[in-house]
């Protein structure tokens, strides 16, 4: 488990403005060329994802999250004079709405062998292979 540092205390509010950025722009370009807006814009949110649990760990994922699944509830709300970013009745936008909390479960369910920067131990050397004959030698 990370320990509780400056540093990690850094890091999560790094990867928690992260997130913010990206579901900005998630939520704001997602309607853009469909459906490649869409792709591009869950791709993103993928990628920073994986970014962060790389680079920071677990907890800052965490951070990446809470940023990334705030701003997204936070924009599909609509304006004051009625405008919104996510209409209710495209898919595109529910798309958007699940898929980019469903990547960043994604990413979380990953064995943590993926992340994991330590070289591996050198393999044991073979033994070599005797072939032995199963018929007996001819007299």
């Amino acid at each position: 488990m990370q320990r509780l540092s400056a540093g990690a205390v850094a890091s999560t509010v790094a990867a928690l403005l992260l997130g913010v950025l990206v579901g900005t722009l998630g939520t704001v370009m997602h309607r853009s060329i469909p459906p490649w807006g869409v792709v591009v814009c869950l791709t993103l949110a993928f990628v920073a994802a994986i970014t962060v649990r790389a680079w920071t760990g677990f907890v800052a994922l965490g951070g990446y999250a809470l940023g990334l699944v705030v701003t997204v509830l936070v924009l599909t709300v609509s304006g004051p004079g009625g405008d919104t970013l996510v209409p209710d009745g495209q898919a595109v936008g529910w798309v958007w709405l699940l898929g980019s909390a469903a990547a960043t479960i994604v990413v979380a369910l990953l064995p943590r062998g993926l992340f994991d920067d330590r070289p591996r131990p050198p393999r044991p050397a073979a033994e070599p292979v005797i072939e032995h004959e199963l018929a007996d030698p001819p007299p």
